[in-house]
């Protein structure tokens, strides 16, 4: 077997998965957007376009995850330190961080509407504690900015061990010497954060971010528990169009936005976080 042949016939599974149930798929979706009966146009678009929770949709969707997705990325960073700098313990640290990555989106959301709903264990504990003299309605339909601030809770703390999990496993990768160095000349660990693990960190960072942003960008099952129908996103109003209003165009063309926004963010990280020597290439 010729050498130059055996990469990329260790490649060709992945290639076929990829074209099998990513590829495939999505060329489907394509045309079920592009096509409304037996016309070939943009009309399923200008439906999307033209319905009222649609810009609300498409901005809460980037908004939560402009506000989730540095949060996470920070404490991710400060967990990833404490988690690399312990010496005993330090497995079942990383393991209690880590628990939320084994709760579904769903009961992520059941319990986090079982903590903050009118009659839920946040107001009965404030009430006992006399902080309260009735139940408040965190999750009312009137309080929009209740409803953002509780699935914003509610992903940062299901979904932030995603990224712990990829920057430990980079940092572990770091050579101790440069650190080491960097501590006899003086830097402090702030400095030595900033000037040698950071930049250090920039391939698993890229991993870490991109993954977690489509990932919010992608959030249904934290919504849907918490927030109902009263804060549009985008994959929300994907299902609903697809399910409840049986317009699978409409919904592939939500699709297509999500995959759009997907790939554009994509793009600018690799950008963005790109080592000195993908800059040189």
């Amino acid at each position: 077997m010729p050498s130059r042949a055996l990469p990329y016939l260790l490649l060709a599974p992945a290639a076929l998965f990829l074209a099998a149930f990513f590829l495939y798929p999505a060329v489907q979706v394509a045309v079920i957007a592009f096509t409304r009966g037996d016309e070939v146009g943009l009309a399923n678009f200008a439906r999307m376009a033209g319905h009222w929770k649609f810009d609300t949709a498409l901005w809460n969707t980037i908004l939560l995850a402009a506000v989730v997705v540095p949060l996470q990325l920070a404490l991710a960073l400060f967990m990833g330190q404490i988690v690399t700098q312990m010496g005993r313990g330090r497995d079942l640290v990383l393991y209690v961080f880590t628990i939320p990555l084994g709760i579904s989106d769903l009961a992520a959301g059941i319990i986090w509407l079982a903590i903050l709903e009118q009659n839920g264990f946040l107001n009965s504990f404030l009430y006992h504690l006399g902080l309260l003299d009735s139940p408040v309605a965190r999750l009312s339909y009137q309080n929009t900015l209740g409803l953002f601030v509780a699935v914003a809770i509610a992903e940062i703390w299901r979904a932030t061990a995603i990224m712990l999990v990829i920057l430990v496993a980079g940092m572990g990768l770091i050579p101790k010497e440069y650190n080491e160095a960097a501590e006899v000349f003086g830097a402090s660990p702030w400095q030595r954060f900033v000037k040698v693990t950071l930049p250090l960190l920039k391939p698993s960072l890229q991993t870490a971010l991109i993954l977690r942003t489509i990932l919010a960008f992608e959030v249904f099952a934290v919504v849907a528990a918490l927030a109902g129908t009263s804060m549009p996103m985008l994959m929300g109003e994907t299902y609903a169009w697809e399910f409840q209003l049986q317009d699978r165009g409409v919904a592939a063309s939500y699709a297509l936005v999500i995959l759009g926004i997907s790939i554009a963010s994509t793009l600018v990280f690799l950008w963005w976080l790109r080592t000195p020597e993908e800059a040189r290439a």
